[in-house]
């Protein structure tokens, strides 16, 4: 069973459609009270506030807790996976759910003044060996829509990364039963879709 987390942050739909596409009928919920098993998906777009108010609103803060503490597995994709860290400097600083320790920072414009901010578009991705990106070529090309980019304070959790701005950043992060992708694997094609596939079977311990 996949479960998707819906706290307010929307891109539930193209989430839902990608794992249909895998021949699997994800449950959205609302509320912790209606989680009923099985593995958890993590996206969302929008404000790091914003999100972790809704979060914290339909307690999925404890939801997502006791499910890494039971060894998940779980996915974060793109807010969600910077949700799991420690803080993000987004909206004057936010305390995030610290699952994952580290920080969440804004791309510096000054590193690449012809950047555009939001990074939107294609980009390649650099990847250690696990489960998750299992038969995922290196260099394939993942979508991604974001202004902030995370770096945890272990670099072993750091699973692939990818370059935009002047800054090279961690693009797939896991650590244990966790693992998160910067990029939207449900609008990254063939790429996208085969690592959604893996986290279908992925029994939640990295490599």
């Amino acid at each position: 069973m996949i479960t998707i987390l819906d706290y307010g942050a929307g891109n539930l739909t193209s989430v839902r459609l990608a794992f249909e596409r895998l021949g699997v009928t994800p449950q959205i919920i609302t509320d912790a009270a209606a989680y009923q098993g099985g593995r958890i998906l993590f996206p969302g777009v929008g404000s790091a506030a914003s999100g972790m108010d809704g979060i914290c609103n339909r307690g999925f803060d404890r939801l997502l807790r006791d499910a890494v503490a039971q060894h998940g597995p779980v996915m974060g994709i793109c807010l969600g996976m910077q949700l799991l860290l420690t803080s993000s400097e987004e909206d004057g600083g936010v305390q995030g759910l610290n699952l994952i320790p580290g920080a969440c920072t804004h791309f510096d414009r000054q590193k690449d003044p012809t950047a555009k901010i939001p990074h939107m578009g294609w980009n390649t991705l650099q990847h250690q060996a696990h489960p998750i990106l299992y038969n995922v070529p290196q260099d394939s090309a993942f979508y991604f829509v974001h202004s902030y980019f995370v770096t945890p304070a272990n670099p072993t959790d750091v699973l692939g990364t990818t370059e935009y701005c002047g800054e090279r950043f961690a693009a797939v992060i896991g650590h244990g039963s966790l693992i998160a992708t910067q990029f939207h694997p449900e609008r990254s094609g063939e790429a996208g879709a085969k690592l959604l596939e893996n986290f279908l079977t992925w029994e939640g311990v990295c490599s």
